[in-house]
Formats: structure tokens, sequence, C-alpha cells
């Protein structure tokens, strides 16, 4: 068991009913689906998640757990507007999620970062994330590492402002004038009958 709720199974962790903690169960696993047995008893099934990944039924939740998490969450987003607006928005966005206690490790790192660079860096980095509608803390410190996060992005130009190295000459889209065919009739011409 890991995380009072969870089994691992091949390095990704599946959520499992608060009865079956501490208890021995069979794992079958395919590429599809992963399924829990006790004593040949099926017990739970999940899909198959890639290593590192995890798969949370809510009903496995222990009702004081989950409501502990929720307001936990909450808490973390009061905390984060605190720093600033759009740090809290930020926060918002990553725990927007059916189950966003999966989730509270990047809000964590987020205010890491803002102890480590300050409240203003971090708020003008998570503006600009905002703006472009990226929600990865990761970019964020990537941003405040090269110290990005006070300039706007340069977006692509549209074709014409300046050549970009595949781009064509709008001439070259015009439709030139075709000329006329003229179609003859050639029923009982053949290359054979003909003298």
């Amino acid at each position: 068991m890991h995380r009072d709720f969870h089994a691992e199974v091949a390095k990704a962790l599946y959520s499992l009913p608060q009865q079956w903690i501490g208890s021995t169960l069979s794992v079958r696993a395919d590429t599809e689906l992963v399924k829990f047995y006790h004593r040949g008893t099926l017990v739970k099934i999940h899909p198959r998640q890639r290593p590192g990944g995890r798969s949370t039924d809510r009903a496995d939740l222990p009702e004081p757990k989950f409501h502990y998490a929720l307001r936990d969450v909450t808490s973390l987003i009061g905390k984060c507007t605190a720093h600033g607006a759009n740090i809290g928005i930020y926060a918002e966005r990553i725990l927007d999620d059916p189950m966003p206690w999966t989730r509270i490790r990047s809000v964590y790192r987020l205010q890491g970062l803002v102890r480590r660079y300050g409240a203003q860096r971090v708020e003008q980095a998570c503006s600009l994330s905002l703006d472009l509608d990226v929600v990865s803390v990761t970019k964020i410190a990537s941003m405040l590492e090269r110290a990005t996060e006070s300039t706007t992005p340069e977006l692509p130009k549209a074709v014409g402002q300046t050549s970009i190295r595949f781009s064509r000459d709008p001439a070259e889209f015009r439709s030139t004038p075709t000329s006329s065919m003229s179609v003859v009739d050639g029923i009982g011409t053949s290359p054979e009958g003909q003298s």
C-alpha cells in the first residue's frame, strides 16, 4: 500500500477502498486494465496507467479524508492569492481537477518559487502564462530561472510582413489563365485507319 489508499503496481498508483488497506491482494495487469483480487475474488479494476501515473476512484477515499482534502485545496488557493491575484488564479487552474488533492504538490512548488524568487516576479510569470493559457509550474520555474517572466513572447507574424525561410510569395497563389482546348470528335479515327 502507498499513501493510505493507493497500491503501487509497475511504478503507478491505484486507489483501493479503505477496507483493503493492510490486506494482501493479488494483481493482474495487461495493457488496458489493472485488476485487484482478494482470495480469487475481483475487488477493484482500474485503467492501466504509465509509470508515474495515478488512477484514483473518488469512491475509494474515506469521507473525512475527502473533506479534509477539499478544505486544504481552498486554503492553498487563499495562501497563493495573498501573494498576488495571478498567483491565486494560477493555483486555482492547477487544482481545477475532479481530484484536486492529486495536484497539491504542484501548488506547493509554486509557493516555493514565491519564496525563492519573490512574489512580484512569480506574479508576472503567472500573468504571462495565463495570457498564453499555459498551466505548468515547470514552465513558470523555467521563466524565472531565465529571467524571462517580464518579456512578452514574440508571436508569429502574418505572411508578407517579413520573409520566413519557407514562406512563399503571395503572387505564387494568383490564378493564371488557362489556355483553351477544343475537343474533337475522334470516333472512327484510329492510328491504324490514318493514311
